[in-house]
Formats: C-alpha cells, sequence, structure tokens
C-alpha cells in the first residue's frame, strides 16, 4: 500500500499554506504535507514547531514536580533530585533508542513503504519493553540502597525510597514515552507527539497536588504521591499513543503482526540504537568530569556553575527540537532517494537554529545577572552563575549549527559519526582543556567555562566538515 493511500488527511488533498504564520499553524495542527516534496524551508518549520514545543512540555514533568514537593521540606526536595540523578541514565537510554527508532521510520515513510516503518516501530517498541522490564526489576528493589550510595541522609532514605522505587519501578513510561513519540517524530507526525505530552502534562500537574497532599478522595501519599501522579500522567500519555499507533491515526499503523519479534529488523534497531545511546552517555557523563574540576574550587564556583548551565540546558531545548526537524528530514529524504534535499534541510534547519540562539546569546550576555539573581541571592555564588551564562553563550552560534548536524548523521542512520565526535570533543578535547585552563592559567573556574565553548566550537567545526564529505548519503538501513 501506498503512503499517500493511508487514511486520514493526504498530502495531496490539501494546499500548502502560505506565509510564515500560517505555516506555523498549520504545524501546530498537524496537517500533513509530503516532506519530501514539500518546500525546504516551509517543510523544516513544520516540523519544528511542534517538536520544539514537545522538548518543552517534556520539561515540565521535572519542574511541576519541584514545584509541589518543595512544600514538603528539604528531605523531599534531595529526594527529587537524587532521584533525577539516576533516572539520568533511563533518559539517556531513551533518548539513545529513540535514535534508531527515527531513522528506521523515517527511512521507511520516505520510501513510501508503511509496512517497513510499521515494523520498525513494532520492534522499537518491543525493545523498549524489554529494556524497560530489566532496569524495573534489578533497580527498584534496590531503591533504599541506590539512595544511600548516592550519599542520602537516613531520614531522606525513609521518607523518599517509595518516590524513588516507584519512578524506577515505572520506567517503561519514560521509555516508551520516548520511544513512540520517536516514531511518530519519524514519520513526520510531530504534532501528534506534541499533543501526547501536553495530556500527560495536564494529568501530571493535576493529579500532583491531589497525591502529595491528598486533597478530596486521593491518599496523601508524600513525596512518592509525586512519582504516582508523574507515572499516571506519563503511563495515560503511553496509552494514548499506542491507541494512535494501533487506530494508524498517523502515517504509522502497528498490529498485531508487527509486535512479534522480528529478528533482521531487530538488529537494525539494536545497531543504531545501541551506538545512539553511547553517543548519548558520552555527551552526558562528560558534564560529570567538568563538575569534579569544578569542584576543587569550592562550593559557591559549583553552585555558580550548577544554576548557569541547567539556565543553558532549558534554553536549549527548543534547538534540540529544531534538531529533530532536521534529523527526520534527512531520513525521509534519503529514502526517496533525494540526497541533495536532505542536504539542504540540515543547512537550512542550522540557519534557523542559529537564529534563534543567536538570539538568546544576546539575552544571556544582557541579562546574565537578572537571571542569576532569580536563583540566588548569595553574593559568592553569583559572579560563577554570571560567568558561567555570558562565557558559554558566546558558543551559541557554533552549537546551534552543531547540534542539527549530530541530528542529520542520526537521522541518515550514521550513528557512529557522532558518537566518535562526542567522544573526541568532550573527552579527548574539552576535559583535558577544561582543566588546564582551570588549574595551569590564571582563568581559575572560569577556564572550564571556556573549554564548553571551544567545546562547541568544535563539535561544530569537525561535524560539518564531516557532513560535507557527503558519506552519509550513501547510508543503508
Amino acid at each position: 500500500m501506498h503512503l499517500d493511500s493511508l487514511p486520514s488527511r493526504a498530502a495531496a488533498d490539501l494546499p500548502l499554506p502560505t506565509g510564515l504564520w500560517a505555516t506555523v499553524r498549520a504545524g501546530i495542527r498537524g496537517t500533513r504535507i509530503d516532506y519530501t516534496t514539500a518546500p525546504v524551508g516551509q517543510a523544516v518549520i513544520m516540523l519544528a514547531v511542534p517538536m520544539v514545543m514537545e522538548m518543552a512540555m517534556e520539561s515540565i514533568f521535572a519542574v511541576a514536580d519541584v514545584f509541589w514537593v518543595a512544600h514538603l521540606g528539604a528531605d523531599a526536595v534531595a529526594t527529587v533530585g537524587l532521584t533525577e540523578s539516576m533516572m539520568t541514565m533511563i533518559y539517556t537510554a531513551a533518548l539513545g533508542l529513540s535514535i534508531g527508532a527515527t531513522a528506521l521510520v523515517a527511512r521507511r515513510t520516505g520510501e513510501h513503504d508503511p509496512e517497513g516503518a510499521a515494523r520498525a516501530a513494532g520492534q522499537s517498541i518491543l525493545l523498549g519493553l524489554a529494556v524497560a522490564a530489566a532496569i524495573g526489576l534489578i533497580a527498584a528493589p534496590f531503591a533504599p540502597s541506590l539512595l544511600r550510595i548516592m550519599g542520602a541522609t537516613d531520614d531522606v532514605v525513609r521518607g523518599g525510597s517509595g518516590f524513588t522505587r516507584t519512578m524506577l519501578g515505572g520506567n517503561a513510561t519514560v521509555l516508551l514515552l520516548f520511544l513512540q513519540n520517536a516514531v511518530f517524530r519519524g514519520a513526520g507526525d510531530a504534532a501528534i507527539a506534541m499533543r501526547v505530552l501536553v495530556i500527560g502534562n495536564l494529568l501530571n500537574i493535576v493529579l500532583g497536588p491531589c497525591f502529595i497532599f491528598g486533597l478530596g478522595p486521593f491518599p496523601r501519599l508524600g513525596v512518592t504521591g509525586a512519582a504516582v501522579a508523574t507515572n499516571l500522567g506519563r503511563g495515560t500519555a503511553v496509552l494514548y499513543q499506542f491507541a494512535l499507533l494501533i487506530r494508524g491515526s498517523g502515517r504509522v499503523r502497528v498490529t498485531a503482526r508487527h509486535l512479534r519479534l522480528d529478528v533482521s529488523v531487530m538488529r537494525s534497531v539494536l545497531k543504531l540504537s545501541g551506538s545512539g545511546t553511547f553517543q548519548i552517555l558520552i555527551g552526558t557523563a562528560s558534564y560529570i568530569g567538568l563538575v569534579r574540576i569544578l569542584s576543587t574550587f569550592g562550593s559557591a564556583a559549583l553552585a555558580g556553575y550548577t544554576i548557569g548551565i541547567r539556565v543553558i540546558l532549558f534554553a536549549l531545548l527548543p534547538a534540540f527540537g529544531i534538531s529533530n526537524a532536521a534529523a527526520t528530514m534527512v531520513g525521509q529524504n534519503l529514502g526517496a532517494k533525494r540526497p541533495d534535499r536532505a542536504e539542504s534541510a540540515v543547512w537550512t534547519a542550522s540557519r534557523y537554529n542559529m537564529a534563534f540562539l543567536g538570539v538568546v546569546g544576546v539575552v544571556f550576555l544582557l541579562a546574565a545577572p537578572q537571571i542569576a539573581r532569580l536563583f540566588t541571592d548569595d553574593a559568592a555564588v553569583q559572579p560563577f552563575a554570571i560567568g558561567c551564562l555570558r562565557t558559554v553563550s558566546l558558543g551559541f552560534l557554533f552549537y546551534a549549527a552543531g547540534m542539527v548536524l549530530t541530528s542529520a548523521f542520526n537521522g541518515a542512520g550514521d550513528t557512529w559519526t557522532p558518537t566518535l565526535i562526542n567522544l573526541g570533543v568532550f573527552w579527548l578535547f574539552e576535559i583535558p582543556l577544561a582543566w588546564w585552563l582551570a588549574t595551569r592559567t590564571p582563568l581559575g573556574a572560569w577556564g572550564v567555562f571556556w573549554a564548553l565553548t571551544m567545546a562547541y566550537s568544535a563539535l561544530a567545526v569537525v561535524s560539518a566538515w564531516l557532513f560535507r564529505r557527503g558519506t552519509w548519503k550513501a547510508r543503508k538501513i
């Protein structure tokens, strides 16, 4: 069956929107177009807008938890913080597995092979369930011990074990939420992925105070209630995703036969997702190395960096949405045998991302003192937070392009190239440079901030050089 014969609105049935705001509205509504033939700039915007909003929705989960839990005291907040540190590994696995799902579904969609896209989606879901079961069975029973390993006090362990056990035991809601949204993104149904997270977030926000404080008929569960609400919100979103996939509401329809083990397809999913997970892990773990270097300069430097980097990472979320749009465009257009169009989409997305992060960088340069004061009034901490925001933002233009190029490789199924780039830039260049600048020059703690900026710039330069070589265009998956 040809892709354009799928039910609901087909690409040929609707005229392309005219004008920027009409294009943005069409992207949010989920108006269906053919991403292998529509004007490149318009296609990127229609993918990027809902993906940007999707990333913003994902960040709200953690913010909502901390907001309500903060009313329970420092031990409850510490529980959330320590558990989120453990959950970082689950998020890493979810993001890595999603890379493979997006690449395979996008390629098959571009080839007008809905059956192949459905097989890739089904095998990705199976893999997510297997990984989630393994993590839940191994980690959840040992929640108190894991909290102690993370440095929790006895009071935190007594009051917070339920929260940690619920979050680790319910990790399937994280993995499947990411994976199934990756399927929608790869197929070009970015608006569906956005709406799913809106539903999950609304439930989490409403149920959070109910379970934490025992409002109305709900039991008072304290900090554990935050985990229950989060898992219920995410779990409902996952069920809604699955219902849409079964009904074929988007471009991909998953049936029972697609959820049976298919060794050849599963091998492809494992190959891409395994290297993708390693890629994410390398980048995430490099921040631990920077924290270790900064810790030698005292709590003020460490606190300032923590504030600065959290603000920066939050600001980068929309940029990741634009990068995800590039991955979908690359995958679909390579599938349609239009590699030059795929390359054009990447450079277009890079320009959009550079414009966005360029504006954010200017804001950070000018308003860093005001931003720092929102998070701390400690006179010893503020200079480090300001220094982090201003220095790192100098590399935003480069990093904007680097993010898109990295996603482009992943969208093409060339997951090892960005993995090796991350290894070289973050571990062989950034960490040694940060140590040398911080300990062997007058920069001190500021050396770590400058190392981040230089690493962002190096990532963009190396990625652009390798991207222009064009070997990713011939990648078979």
